[in-house]
Parts: structure tokens; sequence; C-alpha cells
């Protein structure tokens, strides 16, 4: 009894304080009769108590949560940063793949042509003279044996007039005898076959 009244008390004192006086007249009645009634108080309390222990752990709770969220929030920053990445990367390779093919000349340093049109610059036709060793990872140096004879080709272009300028030079010094060979899907091929009214007449007549 004696320990019902003292939380009777402390209750009423925590209550009165932010109470208005009709409010604390009020409840100055409800703790009389919860004095006559202390199972009722007991009930109350231990209720405020269980509500106050649920209170704690829906703040735990929330906490919790809260942690879960801003990980899940970091994952979704990384992840679009990811994204943001591969969308650049697909835009780069996009962009070079538009410059491959709107400028498909070749230069010395790519690696073997094989599909569609590609000239190269022949040096020379050579008997009994084995030049296929020097040929292998040297792409722009390769040559064909036909009738007995090795023919030894250097460099590959896209464009008729890079390989006619890169001829000229070969003259200039000294390979009297270079001129251009065209290769269509890897099979040499007459140059009129490929280059009918695109090249000059000069340009022509380095196929005869």
């Amino acid at each position: 009894m004696i320990l019902t009244l003292a939380m009777i008390m402390a209750f009423s004192v925590n209550t009165f304080a932010q109470l208005s006086k009709a409010e604390k007249k009020e409840w100055k009645k409800k703790a009389k009769e919860y004095a006559k009634n202390p199972e009722q108080m007991k009930q109350l309390v231990e209720e405020n108590q269980a509500l106050q222990s649920q209170v704690t752990s829906l703040k735990t709770e929330n906490t919790a949560m809260q942690s879960r969220m801003s990980d899940k929030d970091a994952k979704i920053s990384e992840l679009q940063d990811d994204l943001a990445k591969l969308r650049s990367d697909l835009s780069s390779a996009k962009a070079e793949l538009r410059d491959m093919k709107s400028n498909p000349v070749a230069s010395s340093s790519e690696g073997p042509m094989v599909d569609g049109v590609v000239f190269k610059v022949q040096i020379g036709a050579f008997r009994n003279k084995d030049l296929s060793k020097y040929f292998e990872n040297n792409e722009n140096f390769s040559g064909e044996n036909e009738d007995g004879m090795q023919k030894i080709t250097l460099g590959q272009f896209r464009d008729y007039w890079e390989a006619d300028t890169f001829k000229k030079y070969l003259r200039e010094m000294g390979v009297k005898d270079a001129w251009i060979v065209p290769y269509k899907d890897g099979v040499r091929v007459p140059i009129k076959d490929v280059l009918e009214g695109v090249i000059a007449d000069d340009g022509a007549a380095d196929s005869e």
C-alpha cells in the first residue's frame, strides 16, 4: 500500500507539473480513486512501463532500419556511379566504332586485313628465294607464290591513294618496280575490278 501511494505521488508530481489548474484538479480526484484501488493503479503503471518498453524497442528498430537504409543508399550511389561509368565506356566505344567506319584507312600498325578491298604495294617477284619466314608477325610484309615466283608486298591500305603515295615513296628510294596490287576478301584481283571509275588513268596504269 505504501509503495502504491509512493508511485501515485511520483506519478502525480510529474503529471501536475505539466497540467493546467483544471487538469490538476481532475487528476487529484483520479489520484484519490487510484489510492482506493491500488490494483488499478498497479495495472496502469505496468501498462505505462510496457508501453515505454515498446517505445524504446521501436526506437532501436528505427535506428537499425535507418542504418540499413543508409547502407542501401550508399550501395545505390555506388551502383549509379558504376552505371554512369559503363554508359560512358559504351558511349566511347560507339564513338570509336563510328570513327572506324567513317575513316577505314589502314595505318602501318594495324593487324592483317582480310575482308573487303585492300591495296598492297608489290616490290618484286623473286625465283628461288623464300622470304616467308619473315612474314610471321609482320602483317605489313607478305608474299605469295605464283608461277614459281614469290611475289613480295609491303603495306596494306584501304585507301588507294594512300597506297599510291607509299608506292611513290618506294620508287623515290630506289624500288623502281613498286606497283599497287589489290586484294578482295583476301584474294588478289585485277585492279580494274575494284577501282573502275575511281582512280585516274595514271593510277590504273600501275596494274599493267
